[in-house]
């Protein structure tokens, strides 16, 4: 709050020196993202395709915890609960926000400085110039909350090396500045003490100068250099064949590694493999994200959604009851469910065709 009856914005916007700047102004909820901001971060960059005054954009996040968290996961909880509708419309827009960001012609500069989840990937890690610093902790924490892997996020998982991207996804795993440029969620290491001025200085010269300029040699990827095993246990068709392989491996990281998914939704874990399996065979994008948005409207009426939400966010108890409760349960027909065309309500995102 700013004073007696006035509210600070949620999306700070403006220009300087030729840059269009998005800030995420939620520092108390860490920026998470909400329906007004998708909306008015998608005018903005609406606008400025078509301002030649514009040469570049960068989105960062206001206060010092990240960029942004997610997407408000209480309003759709809300939604699961009470068959809403307006969590819907939300990824409807999101999503088409994600196909924009990578599709857009100007350069799109993320700061993915400190915390940067699910709904945060998407309007970061889609962009053309990504920066991590030695603050960054990127994830997908979706199958803790009975959800899956969105805003295209299965579509960065699935072209990770290796296998590295399923088991991010189905342990929701956090990536470091090194993990997230191993990986393919981001390009350029800056150490955070220097950002400021790497903003400054996009306001004065050209993009790639001022990456040239700031950017320092990335931190190693532990997670890459842990490939072997990764690939071994989850390349696997299954969960439960991959939950297996991991505990017969004798690894101690890959031990750690089953109970933590044996501890997520079975539901969600069985459809994010099929959806990364998907994912990884698809043409664009926007094949991608279409097939997520089936996969969300699903997980509304799903009740691992509500139970996930429940147990993490509202009661904070940590201990939800999944249904079913084993991955065993899981049927394939149960993940089939998820995929269903929505006919009318379809998202219908079709790749851009290539500029003669």
């Amino acid at each position: 709050m700013t004073g007696a009856g006035t509210t600070e914005p949620e999306v700070l916007i403006d220009t300087s020196g030729g840059v269009g700047r998005i800030v995420l102004n939620r520092p108390r909820a860490i920026n998470a993202l909400n329906h007004s901001m998708v909306r008015q971060i998608a005018a903005a960059l609406t606008e400025w395709a078509g301002d030649d005054q514009v040469r570049a954009v960068l989105i960062t996040g206001a206060g010092d915890r990240g960029l942004c968290a997610g997407g408000d996961i209480v309003s759709i909880y809300h939604d699961a609960k009470t068959g809403g509708t307006g969590s819907r419309e939300f990824w409807r827009e999101e999503y088409i926000l994600n196909a924009a960001i990578a599709n857009y012609r100007k350069p799109y500069v993320a700061v993915m400085d400190g915390i940067v989840m699910g709904g945060g990937v998407g309007v970061s890690a889609h962009g053309s110039v990504r920066i991590v610093t030695e603050r960054s902790m990127i994830g997908m924490p979706e199958t803790g909350i009975g959800f899956v892997p969105d805003v295209g996020g299965t579509y960065l998982l699935a072209r990770t090396p290796g296998e590295l991207g399923t088991h991010i996804a189905l342990t929701t795993a956090r990536l470091s500045a090194g993990d997230a440029i191993a990986c393919g969620f981001a390009d350029h290491f800056i150490p955070s003490e220097q950002i400021a001025a790497f903003v400054d200085a996009l306001t004065s010269t050209s993009v790639e100068e001022a990456v040239a300029a700031f950017t320092a040699p990335a931190p190693a990827s532990d997670l890459l250099a842990q490939q072997g095993w990764i690939d071994a246990a989850y390349s696997a068709d299954s969960v439960p064949e991959i939950v297996s392989r991991l505990q017969r491996s004798g690894v101690p990281e890959a031990a750690k590694a089953a109970e933590q998914i044996l501890s997520k939704s079975p539901t969600a874990c069985a459809v994010t493999l099929a959806s990364l399996r998907r994912a990884r065979a698809a043409g664009s994008l926007e094949d991608v994200l279409n097939d997520e948005f089936r996969v969300s409207v699903a997980c509304l009426n799903s009740p691992d959604l509500v139970e996930g939400i429940r147990a993490q966010v509202v009661d904070k108890d940590r201990n939800p009851h999944w249904s079913p409760a084993t991955l065993d349960e899981v049927t394939d027909d149960d993940v089939a469910q998820f995929f269903t065309p929505l006919g009318d309500l379809e998202l219908g995102l079709t790749a851009p065709q290539p500029q003669r």
